[in-house]
């Protein structure tokens, strides 16, 4: 439960008092006692003097003039009044009668008696069985005119003394009673004022809580109090300065993690992922819930778990590539570094680079290097070995060989000089030397031109070549004549070298609303799904024995690619083997 601090200086207030008051009422009552009672004895003996006088002067007979005196005086004084005798006979007492005295028992041994007799002077605390209550006795030596030697002694009962404390007990009560009361509104008012500046200096503190370290405490004294609201101050200063700092480098970091395109994952030393950037996210389809997994748990790969124990048992930078299934094949080249605070392992950091475009690229590049060689070895090699033959055995060769290993060379010349314009073509096109000219055309006037120009092929082969009624009612487009001429070429060669006699090759066209798609459709042989990916490659063929028997350079396809991209278009295929191919692209309206 929660106690104010008004409270807490009520109550250490109140109970101040209370120890003073309840010290102070034992030490007066002790010592009002004590005073009480030695002043009640210091009376007592005065008394007894007094007594002791008047019974030196007015006894000359003990028997006769005791009682009689002991009676007069103890009335006058208001104590009991006895007179002794050396033997301990008690002769006199004011508080019996004659017959009562003479049925006393001898006093000899009263302990006020023996110290009057032995020492001049006597007193005594104890209970009287004559009169049934306690009582404070004093006792001096005396003689009578006569010379008689006595003792007489006064006694006090102590009830007396009681009821003067009881009644010194309730002035005291009733003092302690009205102190506290007293002091309850007082402390009271003392805590409400004390602790007005400390409940100013939360609910200012609490300000700063709610509404930022912007907030500051008035400072409204310069003692210890004013001082820890300096001191407060200066700490949310402080520490807005710290969050100030903190935040704009949590933003750095925050924007440069955003912007990156690798993966970056934090993870503490029990492999539980404390931080993920969008990319990482990404490139295994996670949500922000990965916060707090395990990372085989997120990823659920077990290379990834693997090299994440292998950092934080060797705690040493690891860099390794990996192929991982995310779901489709990735290739992951991954650093890994221990996250160390003063020698201690707090987790780990990984970044991932996705290097499958890399790979591929690179796979390329030697497709390409062994294709180029290929496709450039075959038509040198025959050319070299005809020439060598025209030159060692030219005069001796016949008219009709010389002229057949002429037309030999000549035709592999052409397929080389074919193969290296489409290689300058393809290279021009994707580093943008060949620029493009777009104007509005209409797209049925462009395909018949091409149609025309690949009719006498297509009739060599037996296969119907024509354009559907839909390109009449195409609208322009926005295009290179020249490259939308060599797209349409290429498409409409291949489709003629792939389709079997009988078969038919049409040009159709849909419009998408901003752009304009044709498509290119075959009866022929149609390409098998997994290479459907790869046919826009250079070289790339699906069949080589058959592509090169046709005359085709592999690199058809790629240049159709390139030109449609640049005129910001896209290049797609459905095919189905045995069945036919077909083979879109897409370019803006005019």
């Amino acid at each position: 439960m929660r106690i104010k601090i008004q409270w807490k200086l009520m109550a250490s207030y109140l109970t101040l008092v209370l120890l003073i008051g309840v010290i102070l009422y034992g030490y007066l009552s002790h010592t009002l006692k004590n005073n009480l009672d030695s002043e009640i004895r210091d009376n007592l003996f005065n008394e007894t003097r007094l007594v002791k006088a008047m019974s030196s002067k007015e006894i000359a007979d003990m028997d006769r003039d005791a009682p009689t005196l002991a009676r007069t005086v103890g009335k006058e004084i208001k104590a009991r009044v006895s007179i002794i005798r050396k033997d301990g006979k008690v002769v006199g007492d004011s508080e019996l009668t004659d017959a009562d005295l003479h049925k006393l028992e001898n006093h000899a041994n009263r302990p006020e008696f023996i110290q009057a007799i032995q020492h001049g002077k006597g007193v005594s605390t104890r209970f009287s069985a004559t009169l049934g209550a306690n009582m404070i006795y004093t006792a001096l030596p005396f003689q009578t005119t006569a010379g008689q030697p006595g003792v007489i002694r006064l006694a006090l009962p102590l009830s007396r003394v009681d009821e003067a404390m009881t009644s010194l007990g309730t002035i005291l009560g009733a003092s302690l009673i009205l102190a506290v009361f007293c002091s309850l509104l007082l402390s009271y008012i003392l805590s409400f004022i004390t602790s007005r500046p400390l409940r100013n200096m939360a609910a200012a503190a609490a300000l700063i809580g709610k509404e930022g370290f912007r907030s500051r405490i008035p400072i409204s004294s310069s003692d210890e109090i004013g001082e820890l609201a300096e001191v407060l101050n200066e700490m949310a200063e402080k520490t807005e300065s710290q969050l100030e700092r903190i935040s704009a480098e949590k933003n750095r970091l925050d924007t440069i993690l955003r912007g990156m395109g690798e993966g970056v994952i934090v993870t503490n030393d029990a492999g539980i992922v404390t931080l993920a950037n969008p990319a990482f996210r990404a490139l295994f389809s996670l949500d922000q819930s990965c916060i707090g997994k395990a990372l085989i748990e997120i990823a659920r790969q077990p290379s990834l778990n693997n090299a994440l124990k292998k950092v934080l048992d060797s705690r040493e930078e690891i860099l390794e590539e990996m192929v991982m299934m995310v779901p489709e094949e990735k290739n992951m080249l991954t650093h890994w570094v221990p996250l160390m605070e003063e020698r201690t392992l707090i987790g780990a950091v990984a970044v991932f680079h996705d290097i499958t475009d890399l790979k591929m690229l690179e796979k390329i590049r030697k497709d390409f290097v062994a294709n180029v060689s290929h496709e450039l070895r075959t038509p040198v090699s025959v050319i070299k070995g005809y020439a060598e033959t025209i030159l060692s055995e030219g005069n001796n060769l016949p008219p009709e060989k010389l002229v057949q290993f002429t037309e030999v060379i000549h035709s592999h010349a052409e397929r080389l000089a074919h193969l290296i314009s489409d290689l300058l073509t393809l290279s021009r096109i994707e580093s943008g030397a060949i620029p493009l000219e777009p104007v509005p055309v209409t797209i049925l006037p462009a395909v018949n031109r091409v149609i025309h120009l690949l009719e006498q092929k297509a009739r060599a082969k037996e296969v119907t070549l024509d354009s559907l009624d839909s390109l009449a009612g195409m609208p322009a487009i926005l295009a290179d004549p020249d490259k939308l001429e060599q797209i349409l070429i290429n498409l409409l060669d291949n489709a003629i070298k792939f389709t079997p006699a009988d078969g038919r090759v049409t040009v159709d066209a849909s419009d998408l609303g901003d752009r304009i798609r044709i498509d290119v459709k075959d009866t022929g042989i149609g390409i098998p799904p997994k290479n459907l990916s790869r046919i826009f490659e250079r070289f790339y063929r699906v069949d080589t024995a058959r592509s090169r028997e046709l005359g085709g350079t592999g690199l058809g396809l790629s240049i159709v690619k390139h030109i449609v991209q640049a005129h910001g278009g896209s290049v797609a295929v459905e095919s189905t083997p045995g069945i036919g191919t077909t083979i879109s692209f897409t370019m803006r309206k005019a």
